[in-house]
Protein backbone atom coordinates (compact mmCIF):
# COMPACT_ATOMS: atom_id res chain seq x y z
CA UNK A 1 0.00 0.00 0.00
CA UNK A 2 1.29 3.53 -1.09
CA UNK A 3 -0.07 6.77 0.58
CA UNK A 4 0.29 10.09 -0.33
CA UNK A 5 -0.88 13.66 1.36
CA UNK A 6 -1.43 16.44 -1.30
CA UNK A 7 -0.83 19.60 1.34
CA UNK A 8 -2.19 22.70 -0.06
CA UNK A 9 -0.38 25.26 2.80
CA UNK A 10 -4.13 27.70 3.68
CA UNK A 11 -5.86 26.65 1.07
CA UNK A 12 -9.14 26.66 2.74
CA UNK A 13 -11.44 29.83 2.36
CA UNK A 14 -14.15 31.48 3.89
CA UNK A 15 -17.10 33.18 1.58
CA UNK A 16 -15.02 36.43 -0.47
CA UNK A 17 -16.91 39.29 -1.94
CA UNK A 18 -15.10 39.29 -4.45
CA UNK A 19 -15.97 36.00 -5.78
CA UNK A 20 -19.41 36.66 -5.26
CA UNK A 21 -19.90 35.17 -1.95
CA UNK A 22 -17.33 31.66 -3.08
CA UNK A 23 -14.30 30.76 -1.84
CA UNK A 24 -11.33 30.24 -4.07
CA UNK A 25 -11.85 26.22 -3.90
CA UNK A 26 -15.14 27.10 -5.63
CA UNK A 27 -14.23 28.94 -8.08
CA UNK A 28 -10.59 27.17 -8.74
CA UNK A 29 -10.84 24.86 -12.02
CA UNK A 30 -9.48 21.61 -10.01
CA UNK A 31 -10.90 18.19 -11.47
CA UNK A 32 -8.13 15.94 -10.25
CA UNK A 33 -9.24 17.21 -6.29
CA UNK A 34 -12.51 16.88 -7.43
CA UNK A 35 -12.47 13.54 -8.81
CA UNK A 36 -10.65 12.81 -4.91
CA UNK A 37 -13.88 13.83 -3.18
CA UNK A 38 -16.35 12.08 -5.51
CA UNK A 39 -14.32 9.23 -5.47
CA UNK A 40 -14.05 9.24 -1.94
CA UNK A 41 -14.67 10.14 1.09
CA UNK A 42 -14.92 14.30 2.45
CA UNK A 43 -15.33 15.75 5.47
CA UNK A 44 -14.16 18.75 8.22
CA UNK A 45 -10.91 18.13 10.70
CA UNK A 46 -9.73 20.54 13.04
CA UNK A 47 -5.96 20.19 12.86
CA UNK A 48 -5.21 23.04 15.37
CA UNK A 49 -5.85 22.54 19.15
CA UNK A 50 -7.97 25.47 20.43
CA UNK A 51 -4.97 25.65 23.03
CA UNK A 52 -2.37 26.69 20.31
CA UNK A 53 -2.12 29.37 17.59
CA UNK A 54 -3.35 28.80 14.37
CA UNK A 55 0.15 28.10 12.41
CA UNK A 56 1.60 26.07 9.71
CA UNK A 57 3.58 24.74 12.35
CA UNK A 58 1.09 22.83 14.76
CA UNK A 59 -1.11 22.35 12.12
CA UNK A 60 1.19 20.34 9.61
CA UNK A 61 2.65 18.22 13.02
CA UNK A 62 -1.33 17.28 13.60
CA UNK A 63 -1.66 16.27 10.00
CA UNK A 64 1.37 13.99 9.95
CA UNK A 65 -0.10 12.26 13.27
CA UNK A 66 1.89 14.21 15.89
CA UNK A 67 -0.35 15.81 18.65
CA UNK A 68 0.97 19.27 18.72
CA UNK A 69 -0.02 19.38 22.50
CA UNK A 70 2.84 16.98 23.40
CA UNK A 71 5.50 17.82 20.77
CA UNK A 72 5.53 21.39 19.56
CA UNK A 73 8.18 23.01 21.21
CA UNK A 74 8.09 26.39 18.82
CA UNK A 75 8.35 27.01 15.14
CA UNK A 76 11.84 28.28 14.82
CA UNK A 77 13.76 25.08 16.05
CA UNK A 78 11.88 22.90 13.52
CA UNK A 79 13.53 25.21 11.26
CA UNK A 80 16.66 25.57 12.95
CA UNK A 81 16.35 21.69 12.08
CA UNK A 82 16.22 22.29 8.33
CA UNK A 83 18.93 24.49 8.45
CA UNK A 84 21.37 21.85 10.10
CA UNK A 85 21.83 23.95 13.26
CA UNK A 86 23.00 22.42 15.69
CA UNK A 87 20.97 23.14 19.29
CA UNK A 88 21.92 22.93 22.87
CA UNK A 89 19.42 23.00 25.33
CA UNK A 90 20.08 26.02 26.66
CA UNK A 91 19.45 27.53 23.14
CA UNK A 92 16.08 29.55 22.35
CA UNK A 93 15.78 29.65 18.94
CA UNK A 94 13.42 32.65 16.82
CA UNK A 95 12.14 33.15 13.47
CA UNK A 96 13.49 36.46 11.91
CA UNK A 97 12.02 38.14 9.00
CA UNK A 98 13.56 40.89 6.52
CA UNK A 99 10.38 42.79 6.76
CA UNK A 100 9.35 45.99 4.81
CA UNK A 101 8.32 48.92 6.98
CA UNK A 102 6.72 52.06 5.98
CA UNK A 103 5.88 55.34 7.44
CA UNK A 104 8.08 58.37 9.28
CA UNK A 105 8.62 58.84 12.94
CA UNK A 106 9.91 56.43 15.00
CA UNK A 107 10.67 52.45 15.05
CA UNK A 108 7.64 52.20 17.02
CA UNK A 109 5.16 54.39 14.95
CA UNK A 110 5.43 52.18 11.72
CA UNK A 111 3.79 50.08 9.64
CA UNK A 112 4.23 46.31 8.44
CA UNK A 113 3.88 47.17 5.17
CA UNK A 114 5.26 43.46 3.77
CA UNK A 115 6.19 40.81 5.93
CA UNK A 116 8.19 39.36 2.86
CA UNK A 117 10.05 42.18 1.53
CA UNK A 118 8.20 41.57 -1.65
CA UNK A 119 9.29 37.81 -1.70
CA UNK A 120 12.68 39.00 -1.74
CA UNK A 121 15.32 36.43 -3.09
CA UNK A 122 17.53 34.12 -1.07
CA UNK A 123 20.41 35.46 -2.63
CA UNK A 124 19.52 39.02 -1.82
CA UNK A 125 18.25 38.09 1.45
CA UNK A 126 22.23 36.21 2.16
CA UNK A 127 23.71 39.02 1.55
CA UNK A 128 21.92 41.36 4.21
CA UNK A 129 22.01 38.50 6.50
CA UNK A 130 25.36 38.43 6.19
CA UNK A 131 25.62 42.25 6.53
CA UNK A 132 23.65 42.22 9.47
CA UNK A 133 26.02 39.57 10.98
CA UNK A 134 28.68 41.29 10.41
CA UNK A 135 27.02 44.66 12.47
CA UNK A 136 24.64 43.30 15.09
CA UNK A 137 26.98 41.75 17.53
CA UNK A 138 25.87 40.57 21.23
CA UNK A 139 26.92 38.09 23.41
CA UNK A 140 25.36 34.30 23.11
CA UNK A 141 22.80 35.23 19.57
CA UNK A 142 24.06 34.26 16.47
CA UNK A 143 21.73 34.81 13.14
CA UNK A 144 21.40 31.80 10.42
CA UNK A 145 20.42 32.48 6.75
CA UNK A 146 17.53 30.60 5.34
CA UNK A 147 14.92 30.56 2.61
CA UNK A 148 13.76 34.13 1.07
CA UNK A 149 12.60 36.25 4.18
CA UNK A 150 12.80 33.16 6.75
CA UNK A 151 15.81 33.23 8.92
CA UNK A 152 16.90 32.09 11.91
CA UNK A 153 18.43 33.87 15.17
CA UNK A 154 19.68 31.09 18.18
CA UNK A 155 19.84 32.66 21.48
CA UNK A 156 21.52 30.73 24.04
CA UNK A 157 20.60 31.19 27.32
CA UNK A 158 17.65 33.00 25.66
CA UNK A 159 14.02 33.75 27.11
CA UNK A 160 10.70 32.01 25.84
CA UNK A 161 8.86 34.01 28.64
CA UNK A 162 8.50 36.55 26.07
CA UNK A 163 5.61 37.31 23.64
CA UNK A 164 6.59 37.83 20.11
CA UNK A 165 3.79 38.44 17.07
CA UNK A 166 4.07 36.71 13.35
CA UNK A 167 4.21 39.77 11.01
CA UNK A 168 1.78 38.21 8.87
CA UNK A 169 -0.59 38.97 11.59
CA UNK A 170 -0.26 42.20 11.51
CA UNK A 171 -0.07 43.58 7.60
CA UNK A 172 -1.22 46.99 7.00
CA UNK A 173 -0.57 47.79 10.64
CA UNK A 174 1.16 49.90 13.31
CA UNK A 175 3.19 48.28 14.61
CA UNK A 176 3.66 50.02 18.30
CA UNK A 177 1.57 47.25 19.54
CA UNK A 178 2.95 44.37 18.48
CA UNK A 179 6.45 45.01 19.56
CA UNK A 180 8.52 42.74 22.27
CA UNK A 181 7.37 42.45 25.70
CA UNK A 182 8.67 40.12 28.36
CA UNK A 183 11.89 38.54 29.66
CA UNK A 184 14.32 39.24 26.73
CA UNK A 185 12.56 41.72 24.53
CA UNK A 186 14.43 44.73 25.41
CA UNK A 187 17.23 43.13 23.61
CA UNK A 188 15.55 41.81 20.90
CA UNK A 189 13.93 45.11 20.09
CA UNK A 190 17.21 46.85 20.07
CA UNK A 191 18.45 44.22 17.43
CA UNK A 192 15.07 45.01 15.91
CA UNK A 193 15.38 48.70 15.91
CA UNK A 194 19.51 48.63 14.98
CA UNK A 195 18.32 46.24 11.76
CA UNK A 196 16.18 49.05 10.46
CA UNK A 197 19.12 51.55 10.78
CA UNK A 198 22.07 49.32 9.23
CA UNK A 199 19.17 48.13 6.30
CA UNK A 200 17.57 51.21 5.20
CA UNK A 201 20.01 52.78 3.13
CA UNK A 202 21.78 49.51 1.99
CA UNK A 203 22.56 49.72 -1.79
CA UNK A 204 20.91 46.55 -2.17
CA UNK A 205 18.01 48.16 -0.73
CA UNK A 206 18.19 51.00 -2.69
CA UNK A 207 18.25 49.44 -5.74
CA UNK A 208 15.27 47.16 -5.37
CA UNK A 209 13.31 50.61 -4.26
CA UNK A 210 14.71 52.15 -7.87
CA UNK A 211 13.38 49.07 -9.82
CA UNK A 212 9.67 49.39 -7.44
CA UNK A 213 10.01 46.61 -5.36
CA UNK A 214 9.67 46.49 -1.73
CA UNK A 215 13.10 47.02 0.49
CA UNK A 216 13.94 44.67 3.33
CA UNK A 217 14.70 47.54 5.78
CA UNK A 218 14.00 45.55 8.94
CA UNK A 219 14.56 42.38 10.73
CA UNK A 220 10.89 41.43 12.53
CA UNK A 221 11.93 38.43 15.87
CA UNK A 222 9.20 36.04 16.53
CA UNK A 223 8.49 32.26 16.68
CA UNK A 224 10.26 31.51 19.72
CA UNK A 225 11.28 27.84 20.76
CA UNK A 226 13.46 25.43 22.49
CA UNK A 227 14.86 22.09 20.71
CA UNK A 228 12.35 19.48 19.69
CA UNK A 229 12.27 16.05 20.51
CA UNK A 230 9.89 14.07 17.62
CA UNK A 231 9.66 10.38 17.65
CA UNK A 232 10.94 8.77 14.39
CA UNK A 233 8.04 8.40 11.67
CA UNK A 234 9.15 4.94 10.69
CA UNK A 235 9.13 3.82 13.91
CA UNK A 236 5.59 5.48 15.07
CA UNK A 237 3.86 3.87 11.77
CA UNK A 238 6.04 1.28 10.27
CA UNK A 239 6.15 3.55 6.84
CA UNK A 240 9.20 4.94 4.96
CA UNK A 241 8.24 8.55 4.70
CA UNK A 242 9.29 11.42 2.34
CA UNK A 243 9.06 14.73 3.20
CA UNK A 244 8.84 17.20 -0.32
CA UNK A 245 8.25 21.28 0.40
CA UNK A 246 10.23 24.24 -0.20
CA UNK A 247 9.98 25.56 3.18
CA UNK A 248 12.49 25.55 6.10
CA UNK A 249 9.55 24.44 8.65
CA UNK A 250 7.99 21.31 6.27
CA UNK A 251 11.91 20.16 5.66
CA UNK A 252 12.99 21.00 9.49
CA UNK A 253 9.60 18.59 10.76
CA UNK A 254 11.01 16.26 7.92
CA UNK A 255 14.69 16.19 9.10
CA UNK A 256 13.23 15.84 12.66
CA UNK A 257 11.07 13.09 12.08
CA UNK A 258 13.57 11.14 10.53
CA UNK A 259 11.75 11.23 6.66
CA UNK A 260 13.51 11.47 3.74
CA UNK A 261 13.77 15.48 3.01
CA UNK A 262 13.79 15.67 -0.71
CA UNK A 263 15.39 18.74 -2.33
CA UNK A 264 13.24 19.74 -5.79
CA UNK A 265 15.31 21.96 -7.92
CA UNK A 266 13.21 25.60 -8.28
CA UNK A 267 11.26 25.35 -5.16
CA UNK A 268 10.42 27.96 -3.98
CA UNK A 269 7.74 28.43 -1.55
CA UNK A 270 5.82 30.87 -3.52
CA UNK A 271 3.33 30.88 -6.66
CA UNK A 272 6.37 30.42 -8.93
CA UNK A 273 7.98 27.22 -7.65
CA UNK A 274 8.19 24.61 -9.46
CA UNK A 275 5.39 22.22 -9.19
CA UNK A 276 6.51 20.08 -11.89
CA UNK A 277 9.76 19.03 -10.40
CA UNK A 278 8.15 18.43 -6.67
CA UNK A 279 5.70 16.05 -8.71
CA UNK A 280 8.14 14.34 -10.32
CA UNK A 281 10.65 14.30 -7.36
CA UNK A 282 7.49 12.75 -5.50
CA UNK A 283 6.75 10.08 -8.08
CA UNK A 284 10.56 9.09 -7.99
CA UNK A 285 10.18 8.48 -3.89
CA UNK A 286 7.52 5.84 -5.03
CA UNK A 287 9.38 4.31 -7.57
CA UNK A 288 12.37 4.13 -4.93
CA UNK A 289 10.35 1.75 -2.48
CA UNK A 290 8.80 4.90 -0.35
CA UNK A 291 5.71 3.84 1.63
CA UNK A 292 4.39 7.15 1.78
CA UNK A 293 5.04 10.62 0.51
CA UNK A 294 3.97 14.05 1.83
CA UNK A 295 3.88 16.82 -0.61
CA UNK A 296 3.13 20.31 0.42
CA UNK A 297 3.26 23.63 -1.53
CA UNK A 298 3.09 26.69 0.36
CA UNK A 299 1.65 29.29 -2.47
CA UNK A 300 -1.79 29.46 -1.47
CA UNK A 301 -0.87 30.44 2.04
CA UNK A 302 1.31 33.01 0.71
CA UNK A 303 -1.58 34.51 -1.77
CA UNK A 304 -3.70 34.38 0.96
CA UNK A 305 -1.23 36.16 3.56
CA UNK A 306 -1.09 38.91 0.21
CA UNK A 307 -5.19 39.37 0.03
CA UNK A 308 -4.00 37.97 -3.65
CA UNK A 309 -7.60 36.35 -4.82
CA UNK A 310 -6.75 35.58 -8.07
CA UNK A 311 -3.16 34.36 -7.16
CA UNK A 312 -4.95 31.50 -4.47
CA UNK A 313 -7.14 30.39 -7.51
CA UNK A 314 -4.14 30.08 -9.43
CA UNK A 315 -2.15 28.27 -7.31
CA UNK A 316 -4.62 25.78 -6.67
CA UNK A 317 -5.02 25.03 -10.16
CA UNK A 318 -1.59 24.81 -10.54
CA UNK A 319 -1.54 22.37 -7.85
CA UNK A 320 -4.18 20.44 -9.71
CA UNK A 321 -2.94 20.75 -12.79
CA UNK A 322 0.90 19.84 -12.03
CA UNK A 323 1.11 18.07 -8.73
CA UNK A 324 -2.25 15.72 -8.31
CA UNK A 325 -2.90 14.80 -11.94
CA UNK A 326 0.79 13.16 -12.48
CA UNK A 327 1.38 11.64 -9.34
CA UNK A 328 -2.66 10.39 -9.60
CA UNK A 329 -2.00 9.18 -13.03
CA UNK A 330 1.14 7.54 -11.90
CA UNK A 331 -0.61 5.50 -8.88
CA UNK A 332 -3.24 4.48 -11.08
CA UNK A 333 -0.79 3.20 -13.53
CA UNK A 334 1.56 1.68 -11.07
CA UNK A 335 -0.62 -1.58 -10.24
CA UNK A 336 0.12 -0.94 -6.44
CA UNK A 337 -3.11 -0.47 -3.93
CA UNK A 338 -2.83 2.91 -2.88
CA UNK A 339 -4.75 5.86 -0.69
CA UNK A 340 -4.55 9.78 -0.81
CA UNK A 341 -5.32 12.36 1.02
CA UNK A 342 -6.40 15.93 0.37
CA UNK A 343 -6.18 18.38 2.72
CA UNK A 344 -4.94 22.37 3.52
CA UNK A 345 -3.47 22.61 7.06
CA UNK A 346 -5.06 25.81 7.99
CA UNK A 347 -7.46 28.21 6.12
CA UNK A 348 -5.49 31.43 5.22
CA UNK A 349 -8.36 33.77 4.94
CA UNK A 350 -8.15 36.04 1.86
CA UNK A 351 -10.24 38.85 4.09
CA UNK A 352 -8.30 38.23 6.87
CA UNK A 353 -4.71 37.28 5.33
CA UNK A 354 -3.66 35.38 8.47
CA UNK A 355 -4.29 31.70 9.49
CA UNK A 356 -7.39 30.90 11.36
CA UNK A 357 -8.10 27.60 13.52
CA UNK A 358 -11.21 26.64 11.55
CA UNK A 359 -11.67 22.82 10.57
CA UNK A 360 -10.69 22.36 7.24
CA UNK A 361 -12.09 19.95 4.24
CA UNK A 362 -10.59 17.44 3.25
CA UNK A 363 -10.58 14.51 1.16
CA UNK A 364 -9.96 10.58 1.41
CA UNK A 365 -9.41 8.21 -1.39
CA UNK A 366 -8.66 4.57 -1.53
CA UNK A 367 -8.13 2.50 -4.60
CA UNK A 368 -9.61 -0.07 -3.11
CA UNK A 369 -12.89 0.74 -1.92
CA UNK A 370 -15.85 1.96 -3.43
CA UNK A 371 -17.34 4.37 -1.18
CA UNK A 372 -17.90 7.69 -3.14
CA UNK A 373 -19.54 10.84 -2.08
CA UNK A 374 -20.28 12.30 -5.21
CA UNK A 375 -19.12 15.68 -4.29
CA UNK A 376 -16.75 18.13 -5.26
CA UNK A 377 -14.00 18.88 -2.91
CA UNK A 378 -15.22 22.49 -1.13
CA UNK A 379 -15.43 23.80 2.02
CA UNK A 380 -19.58 23.43 1.86
CA UNK A 381 -19.52 20.04 0.32
CA UNK A 382 -17.59 18.98 3.17
CA UNK A 383 -19.43 20.64 5.70
CA UNK A 384 -22.80 18.75 4.56
CA UNK A 385 -21.51 15.38 4.96
CA UNK A 386 -21.24 15.69 8.60
CA UNK A 387 -17.79 13.87 8.94
CA UNK A 388 -16.23 15.07 11.79
CA UNK A 389 -11.83 14.75 12.14
CA UNK A 390 -12.22 16.46 15.90
CA UNK A 391 -8.72 15.65 16.75
CA UNK A 392 -6.25 16.87 14.02
CA UNK A 393 -3.26 14.70 15.26
CA UNK A 394 -5.43 12.00 14.27
CA UNK A 395 -5.21 12.28 10.53
CA UNK A 396 -2.81 9.79 9.91
CA UNK A 397 -4.58 7.14 12.39
CA UNK A 398 -7.39 7.93 9.81
CA UNK A 399 -5.89 7.76 6.33
CA UNK A 400 -3.83 4.33 7.24
CA UNK A 401 -7.49 2.60 8.21
CA UNK A 402 -8.84 3.74 5.26
CA UNK A 403 -11.09 6.35 6.74
CA UNK A 404 -12.29 3.43 10.11
CA UNK A 405 -10.53 4.75 12.41
CA UNK A 406 -10.72 8.82 14.03
CA UNK A 407 -13.74 10.34 12.78
CA UNK A 408 -17.02 11.55 14.48
CA UNK A 409 -20.15 12.57 12.71
CA UNK A 410 -21.16 16.20 13.26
Amino acid sequence: MKYVVFLGDGMADYPYDGFGGKTPLDIAKKPNMDRIAEKGIIGLAKTIDDSLSPGSDVANLSVLGYDPTIYYTGRSPLEALSIGVPLSDTDVTFRANLVTLSGTGSYEQKTMADYSSGEITTEEAGELIAFLSDRLRYPNLTLYQGISYRHLLVWDGGSTEITLTPPHDISDRCVTEYLPKGQGADVILEMMKRSHGLLLDHPLNQARISRGLNPANSLWIWGEGRKPALDLFSEKYGLRGSMISAVDLLKGIGKGTGMHVVEVEGATGNIDTNFDGKAQAAIQELKDGQDFVYIHVEAPDECGHHGDAEGKVRAIELIDEKIVAPVMEYLQKSGEDFRVLLTPDHPTPLAKKTHVRDAVPFALYDSREREASGLLYNETNAAKTGLYLEKGYLFMQYLLSGGKEGSTEK
